[in-house]
């Protein structure tokens, strides 16, 4: 739903409505992940997708009718379903869809939520998609890491569902959930949906170089906010970075003994080690594989240099289960050559880690194309 937050707010600032159309949950191989959305506006414009195309049009109708009715509801097209084949849906797979309609009145803390969300703090939004009551249907609580605001209908239900969206933030997930009206977690008598809108992911590269200019505008073009650090002013510019969102002076080592000490490195950084210059790799490395929570650390190297590299990080004393953690040489095995082809071999070691795929053809698996949820790396 972040695509299309700006579109949202334009409108509801308005006072007029807007039909939303959230991914609820898929199976198979349906196109987009849970959290997927598309609204639709009363003048008839439609932003976003929540198939890729497929059945978006069936979904417009949705949406307008939930505008016209106020009425919120679930949706669901699959392959075996009439209906979805008539709109298209022929990729296998089916799609539950939750259509409502977005105003100051339903959701009259939007504006605090978009707030924060610009604003980079981690905020959920927790929607009750089914509900004995369907009145509660719709119902929104938002969720931060010390405070709620809004309300589904009971203050267990509140409670049980921030434990959770505060969990689901810190793994960066989207996810329905199930709970007993009075928030009991063995009972399935109501379905909430919780969207996640956590900061972007860190990615920190070190060596300012031609490999690193492509990496950085590879990564920022799959979401991550990518920080370059050489200890070479002169090559560690902005001007030579133009897509890195900080560029950072300082010998590496220091600079990530800095940034684990003030906490803003956890388990969704990427840490890329593009130097491929022992003074810089050796001190850098023995600091990130030893006790960093980063949960990528790659490092650029022939096999060769990854030997002798691990020769020398074993003699500083690290063990082998922590020199395990380091991924050399970088990248998953497509034949890359250029900094181009490379950047694109380390972004899809990346993906391969994040999503749990084999990393192997799809012509040559039978697994399901689209995960079910992300993994953490």
């Amino acid at each position: 739903m972040r695509d299309i937050l700006d579109d949202i707010v334009r409108v509801w600032r308005t006072g007029q409505p807007v039909g939303l159309a959230t991914v609820i949950s898929t199976f198979r191989s349906a196109p987009r992940l849970p959290g997927s959305a598309m609204l639709t506006t009363a003048q008839g414009q439609a932003v976003g997708s929540v198939s890729g195309g497929c059945i978006d049009g069936a979904v417009y109708d949705y949406c307008i009718d939930a505008m016209e009715t106020r009425r919120p509801g679930l949706a669901e097209f699959g392959v075996s379903d009439d209906s979805a084949f008539a709109v298209g849906l022929t990729c296998g797979g089916t799609i539950e869809i939750f259509v409502e309609a977005i105003s100051q009145h339903t959701f009259p803390e939007f504006a605090g939520f978009y707030d924060d969300v610009r604003a980079g703090t981690s905020v959920a939004v927790a929607t009750t998609i089914s509900h004995p009551d369907a009145h509660a249907v719709g119902k929104k609580l938002v969720v931060r890491d010390a405070s709620t605001e809004g309300g589904l209908g009971s203050e267990q239900l509140d409670h049980a569902v921030a434990r959770d969206a505060r969990a689901l933030l810190a793994s960066g997930r989207n996810s329905a959930l199930e709970f007993g009206v009075d928030g009991s977690c063995d009972a399935h008598d109501v379905r909430v949906f919780v969207s996640v809108f956590a900061p972007a992911p860190r990615m920190v590269i070190f060596g300012a170089n031609a490999f690193a200019s492509a990496l950085t505008d590879q990564a920022r073009l799959l979401g991550y906010s990518v920080t370059l650090c050489d200890a070479r002013p002169l090559f560690a510019t902005a001007e030579r970075y133009p897509t890195a969102d900080e560029v950072v002076v300082d010998w590496p080592h220091r600079y990530l003994d800095g940034e684990i000490r003030a906490g803003r490195i956890d388990g969704r950084t990427a840490l890329c080690v593009l130097t491929h210059d022992p003074k810089f790799d050796i001190p850098l490395l023995g600091r990130a594989l030893r006790d960093c929570p980063a949960g990528y650390i790659g490092a650029m190297g022939s096999r060769r240099t990854h030997e002798q590299r691990v020769v020398s990080l074993t003699e500083t004393g690290l063990t082998d289960e922590e020199v395990s953690r380091l991924a050399s040489p970088i990248g998953l095995d497509l034949g890359a050559s250029t900094p181009e082809e490379t950047a694109v071999s380390i972004m899809a070691e990346l993906i391969q880690l994040t999503r749990g795929g084999s990393g192997r053809r799809l012509a040559l698996t039978s697994n399901r194309i689209h995960p079910a949820q992300p993994v953490r790396m």
